[in-house]
């Protein structure tokens, strides 16, 4: 025999202090909920008398609602046991809600194990880590696509706010990750066609700055003394080799192989890991000539460019071992290039991802079109590229206010 009872779930509690109440559902050992779409403060609900205290605001009207909610839930439970000779947990949910629905969790493990086929072995990894952090926010996995509405997306929202300190721009993607999921099984007509309720959540974005290295800097992080840190160097070389070969990504600049560099033509032609697609440039001077650093004598077109990552054949036949240490190689970078960053007392602290920022500020800066510069990148849409000719448009102005009378 199942039991019903009315619970608070106070790890849910929102902005205002309030939580939502539940319908909990045990069968067997096992526990099943069922929002209500009421919430309270815990100083307004008593538990022990399973309702609103009259502090509550309409207390007499909506106890008398859940209490309509709890026997409805009851009779539906009733019937189901009583023609049923073995019912779930699970299928008691379903009787209460009237109708099947998929689990939410569920829905994305199976998803993301698609997804791997399609995105790069990382991507999956960080949707995956999205996904958890929804999940640990909730509580349990016991959750279906019918549970999400706007309410509890608030609330989430909010707990990433409040509980885990997330800036405007951490909390925007963790709602956008879980919409690609809600609307992926709306595609594939598992939940009915109808608007998301992630449309009706308005995060917005932080402004990020874009901050990058101007020619002096570069200049100076060309000239930096690493006599005493010669590990550092290589790190140095691929951050530059960035700079002046098109920005791009550290995971690219790892990944260079010789066979990617034609040298008859001073191009690169790889396939680049975010994307998947095959991406071919010309090198300038600068980056042939740190190309030219590693260049061996006898060329082994398998091997990689920079003595950072080991045994290609493995790199490129595991995805798990590719992603492990193309991230245990980028932080170690990263602690030389902070480090080199400290030295020259650059007013920010420098890492990889500049490169690529200051790659495309400078390209614009000298006068490269601006679709020249979003196909070097590998944007997708020019819109993408738009904010780093702002930061140049920026640096114009800038430079009128203080030199223009």
């Amino acid at each position: 025999m199942a039991s019903i009872k009315l619970v608070q779930r106070t790890q849910q509690e929102n902005a205002t202090g309030q939580s939502p109440i539940y319908i909990r559902l045990i069968k067997d050992r096992k526990a099943k909920f069922v929002t209500t779409g009421v919430k309270a403060k815990v100083s307004e609900w008593d538990d022990a008398k399973q309702k609103l205290k009259k502090n509550y605001p309409n207390s007499a009207r909506m106890n008398a609602f859940l209490a309509q909610k709890v026997a409805d839930a009851q009779a539906q439970v009733a019937d189901h046991e009583r023609t049923k000779k073995s019912v779930s947990a699970r299928k008691l949910k379903e009787a209460i809600k009237g109708k099947a629905d998929p689990n939410f969790f569920d829905y994305c493990d199976k998803r993301l194990e698609v997804l791997k086929g399609i995105v790069s072995y990382r991507t999956t990894v960080i949707y995956e880590g999205y996904i958890k952090k929804f999940e640990r926010f909730l509580g349990y996995r016991d959750f279906y696509f019918s549970d999400i509405n706007v309410g509890i997306l608030n609330d989430y929202a909010n707990y990433c706010k409040k509980k885990l300190s997330n800036g405007n721009t951490t909390v925007f993607t963790s709602l956008r990750i879980l919409s690609f999921f809600y609307n992926d099984a709306m595609e594939e007509e598992l939940i009915p066609l109808v608007p998301s309720p992630f449309y009706k959540i308005d995060i917005p974005k932080s402004k990020v700055e874009r901050l990058y290295l101007n020619k002096k800097q570069i200049e100076d992080l060309e000239n930096l003394d690493l006599s005493q840190r010669p590990k550092a160097v290589v790190h140095r070389d691929m951050f530059l080799f960035s700079v002046f070969g098109g920005g791009l990504r550290i995971s690219d600049v790892m990944l260079l192989q010789w066979k990617c560099y034609d040298e008859e033509t001073q191009k690169i032609t790889k396939v680049i890991q975010k994307t998947q697609k095959q991406h071919s440039f010309k090198l300038g001077a600068k980056s042939i000539a740190i190309l030219n650093k590693y260049k061996p004598k006898t060329i082994d077109p398998e091997a990689f460019i920079f003595p950072v990552l080991e045994h290609p054949e493995r790199i490129f036949n595991d995805e798990v071992y590719k992603s492990t240490r193309i991230r245990s190689k980028a932080r170690l970078g990263g602690v030389h290039l902070k480090k080199m960053g400290e030295d020259l007392k650059l007013p920010f602290n420098l890492h990889f991802h500049l490169s690529r920022h200051t790659f495309a500020t400078n390209a614009l800066n000298n006068g490269m079109r601006i679709e020249h510069v979003s196909k070097l990148l590998d944007h997708a849409t020019i819109q993408q590229t738009q904010v780093y000719a702002k930061i140049v448009s920026e640096e114009l102005d800038k430079a009128v206010d203080e030199y223009v009378y």
